[in-house]
């Protein structure tokens, strides 16, 4: 489904190059659950912007279905934002004057869809994630758990090739997170391909595969259970 060869990524500080990742080599197949899991500094952030074509590498491949993302335009790389990939972040990303409804309709409406289909999408997506009976709350009125149920279902609603998760729990209390990671794995069930960035190991046990960052590079790839960070 996507692949990563010889990624290396630095950044420029003052006359000094500072790498952030070095010789990424990672392989995800459709239809797989997988953690990327490593402490605060380790470049999971930075692999994370470059897996939803939010920043580019200094150097290295990054193939998604056949597809050679890093040598679209940024035009390009906006369009599989939008229609690739579903975004879920630790901050729910909400906009707090519209309806949960109207949150979820976002994407759509930059798809150009019209009106009444994106409004039973919507509604169709928020049905999925539980959340019927909240379809017309703000997020100022929701729990955080509702709130991050309201970003898995925008994150749905354009069916993309696979969901982006950034520590899509580190905000909620133990239940929510629970049920957050249940809705996660009923929706890899159904078939949709899952990456969750995290740094708790409790967390990436949810994974079906979990692959550990350190010092921006991959140190470990394994399946089952997580055992350590």
């Amino acid at each position: 489904m996507l692949t990563l060869n010889n990624i290396y990524k630095s950044y420029k500080l003052g006359k000094e190059e500072v790498p952030i990742l070095k010789n990424i080599n990672l392989t995800v197949e459709a239809g797989e659950f997988i953690a990327i899991m490593g402490p605060s500094g380790s470049g999971k952030s930075t692999l994370m912007n470059i897996l939803g074509c939010l920043d580019r590498p200094t150097s290295g491949s990054y193939k998604l279905e056949q597809m050679d993302v890093l040598r679209g335009k940024d035009g390009a790389l906006a369009d599989i934002r939008n229609q690739s990939i579903g975004f879920v972040f630790q901050t729910f990303h909400l906009l707090p004057r519209l309806t949960a409804l109207q949150n979820v309709e976002l994407p759509m409406i930059y798809n150009k869809i019209k009106k009444k289909e994106r409004r039973q999408r919507a509604y169709d997506a928020l049905e999925k994630v539980g959340l019927k009976d909240r379809v017309a709350y703000k997020p100022t009125k929701l729990s955080g758990g509702q709130k991050q149920r309201v970003a898995i279902a925008r994150a749905l609603v354009n069916q993309p090739r696979f969901i982006l998760a950034d520590e899509p729990t580190g905000a909620l209390d133990t239940k929510s997170s629970e049920q957050i990671l249940s809705l996660f794995s009923q929706l890899n069930e159904e078939g949709t391909t899952i990456i969750m960035i995290t740094h708790d190991p409790d967390v990436a046990r949810k994974a079906d595969r979990t692959v550990f960052i350190r010092d921006g590079e991959l140190v470990l790839d394994e399946k089952g259970d997580v055992n350590h960070a």
